[in-house]
């Protein structure tokens, strides 16, 4: 289970955790026998006391690039990337306009370029659809935004802390509030029950650690343009320390059938913040979080009763 807090109703948000909506987590796949029981390489060690990993820095002086990328992957440097903004609706996140000192803006997919023509006609379709309501000013926000599980690789692009721990049988990533279970040296569950997060199971290659996922739901998106998948979906990420040590690059490789005509890959790097009483938070996402201007964006999950 995820450490989120939805609501229920309106009086008990943060007391109760909205099961209906995330469900339990997913229990570890069967543990081969014959592997390893060895802890993360000397030179990944990511759980450090009092070291968490910020998605952004601001820069010292006006940066556009670095900006750009406060909540954005970033795209490789050959190959298919992720789904972008083009030039006739260029996006503003909030730190590009605080930077360059211009109204913000929300995302508008560019459905010319090559990522956009990667997309299957649905999902195409799809984020035309999304493109029409943004341009008339209605449900722009993020899914994260209005409280729902992000899924992966979405799960990486909130800029906050994320606090790792690392044992010799799993990794946790802990995220404003979400949490994922990555299990080391063990192989997928033969049927691995759909769920937001999928099943993770990784390993360690040299510095590196390979994570791959599978047995995702359908119902989150792939970015924050609300590219949606299938029940296929397939990611691969591979984490790694750069930059001395200062930096957690995460990279990562994208594939479904029934999504996209061919996989596509992106990086989102985080920054080591040193702060000895850092812990993993809790974050009240529903409360006060309603479409208080009628602008149609989509309701925050809400559970009928509490589950406990």
């Amino acid at each position: 289970m995820t450490n989120r807090l939805p609501r229920i109703g309106h009086a008990l948000a943060g007391a109760i955790v909205l099961t209906a909506l995330c469900g339990p987590a997913a229990p570890p796949p069967a543990v081969a026998a014959e592997a390893p029981r060895t802890g993360a390489p000397p030179g990944l060690d990511l759980s450090a006391p009092g070291v968490a990993w910020a998605g952004f820095v601001a820069p010292k002086a006006p940066n556009y690039a670095i900006a750009r990328l406060f909540n954005d992957f970033a795209s490789p440097a050959t190959g298919l990337g992720p789904v972008t903004d083009g030039p006739d609706h260029p996006y503003a996140n909030n730190e590009v306009a605080r930077e360059m000192r211009i109204q913000p803006t929300y995302r508008v997919a560019d459905l010319n370029n090559a990522a956009g023509r990667n997309l299957l006609p649905w999902v195409r379709e799809a984020l035309r659809r999304q493109n029409e309501l943004v341009l008339r000013g209605r449900n722009g926000e993020t899914r994260e935004a209005r409280c729902w599980e992000t899924g992966v690789p979405a799960f990486h692009l909130n800029p906050g802390l994320m606090h790792i721990i690392q044992t010799p049988r799993e990794v946790v990533l802990f995220l404003t509030g979400r949490a994922r279970h990555i299990w080391l040296n063990a192989p997928h569950s033969a049927n691995p029950k759909p769920s937001w997060y999928g099943e993770s199971v990784g390993h360690y290659e040299g510095d590196t650690l390979v994570v791959d996922t599978i047995g995702f739901n359908d119902r989150t998106f792939v970015d924050s343009y609300r590219t949606p998948h299938t029940d296929k979906l397939h990611v691969v990420e591979r984490f790694r320390l750069i930059d001395g040590g200062n930096t957690l690059e995460v990279a990562f490789t994208v594939e479904d059938p029934g999504a996209f005509y061919q996989p596509w890959s992106g990086t989102r790097n985080r920054h080591r913040v040193v702060n000895p009483n850092a812990r993993p938070a809790e974050f009240d996402c529903p409360a006060f979080n309603d479409d208080y201007f009628n602008i149609g964006l989509e309701p925050v999950p809400t559970a009928e009763k509490p589950d406990f």
